[in-house]
Parts: C-alpha cells; sequence; structure tokens
C-alpha cells in the first residue's frame, strides 16, 4: 500500500469558496465520481478525488479502500489513517481548510466518508448508497458535522437495511437528512439535485464577486 494518495483536481476558475472530496466505491478510481461535478454546478467549489490506496483483485484500473471479500475487512484501518492525513494536509494544495469542506462518498467511499468525516471539523458528509462500518467510535470532542444520506430503494447491492443501520446511529450524534428514491446502486440526477442543495446550503456562493472570475 502506497504511504500517499493519488488524487485528481477539478478547480474553479477563480478562488475557491469551499471544496468538496469525492471518495469512489470498490473497484472504482478517482476518475469515477468526476463525472457528478458537472451536474452538480457549483463552481466556486473545487473539487478532489483521491484514488483508494489498494489495487481492487478483479478490476485491473480499479481500487479499493480495503478488502471486502475478506472477513476482517483488510486494509481498513489503513485506509483511515492516509485518508485521515491527506485530508488534514489538503488545505496546503487547495488553500481550502477542512471547515469549508464537504465529504461526499458512494458506497465504500460513503462507509469511508461516514468514518473519516466525523473525526475532523468538515462542514458536511454525503454518503450515497453507502453502509456504516461496525464499532465505528466517535473520538474528537466537537459536535459531529451534519450528514445527508441518500440510497436508492431498488439497491440490490448495499441493501436499504444498510440505510436504517445509518440513521439508527446517526440520530443518537448529529442532524441528518434521509432521501431514499427510486433508484439502484447507482447516482441519478434526482439524488446529483439533492447533494446539490445540500452543499450550496453549508458552502453558498459568496456575494463578493472575484476579480479572477
Amino acid at each position: 500500500m502506497n504511504s500517499s494518495l493519488l488524487w485528481k483536481t477539478v478547480r474553479p476558475t477563480g478562488t475557491p469558496q469551499g471544496q468538496v472530496v469525492l471518495l469512489h466505491g470498490w473497484g472504482a478510481n478517482c476518475e469515477d465520481l468526476l463525472g457528478i461535478v458537472p451536474p452538480l454546478d457549483l463552481p466556486h467549489l473545487v473539487f478532489c478525488s483521491p484514488d483508494a490506496p489498494m489495487p481492487h483483485p478483479h478490476a485491473p484500473m480499479g481500487r479499493m479502500w480495503y478488502d471486502l471479500e475478506s472477513p476482517q475487512w483488510t486494509g481498513l484501518s489503513q485506509s483511515r489513517s492516509q485518508l485521515l492525513h491527506w485530508l488534514t494536509q489538503l488545505e496546503q494544495s487547495t488553500q481550502v481548510p477542512l471547515h469549508k469542506t464537504v465529504l461526499v462518498g458512494f458506497s465504500q467511499g460513503a462507509a469511508m466518508t461516514l468514518d473519516v468525516g466525523l473525526r475532523l471539523p468538515v462542514a458536511g458528509l454525503v454518503m450515497l448508497s453507502g453502509y456504516l462500518h461496525p464499532e465505528l467510535v466517535l473520538d474528537r470532542p466537537a459536535p459531529p458535522p451534519p450528514v445527508l444520506v441518500i440510497h436508492g430503494s431498488f439497491d440490490a447491492v448495499v441493501p436499504i437495511a444498510a440505510a436504517q443501520d445509518t440513521q439508527d446511529f446517526l440520530q443518537e450524534i448529529t442532524t441528518y437528512t434521509y432521501r431514499e428514491l427510486a433508484m439502484g446502486h447507482e447516482i441519478n440526477l434526482e439524488a446529483i439535485a439533492a447533494v446539490r442543495q445540500f452543499i450550496a446550503t453549508l458552502l453558498p456562493l459568496s456575494q463578493t464577486i472575484d476579480p479572477e472570475s
């Protein structure tokens, strides 16, 4: 496993007023979620999409945050540590602090979003078709960020029961919004619209016109 994460960035033309970190699912890579950037239409934000550290065993170009096929989810603790370190260092590259950062994850990336995001002073978290890591423990005294949970009622990969488990966990610790949509294991336009509204509320466009824009 590499000591650092490889990642790609989509930057605004002017000074970014916030940032969104995109965490892909099992078997995808950093290119996958960049496809939702244009329809999100949030040009005042910088988007960062890292590759998961581990190569996927069945997808030549795919990556994974940990091995879902192993009993103990091999690699989870290492990926958690790497992602935490990368996120705390990200401001040096983007000039955007953590409190103006929203994490958005899909499937395994959504599980990582909740796991890591609850440990950091970020602006918010978005879980798309995700699930809860067992024995997830909060280890910081500050209030956890708000969370948007979106799940497909026809999801055959991560069952809808996983979304209920996530809600049961979140209702004890932070504010959250749950949206169940008529879709499978995917991100449709309705989901993108909900994500856009959530992010725009947390990271609104400043009324000041950027001279570089």
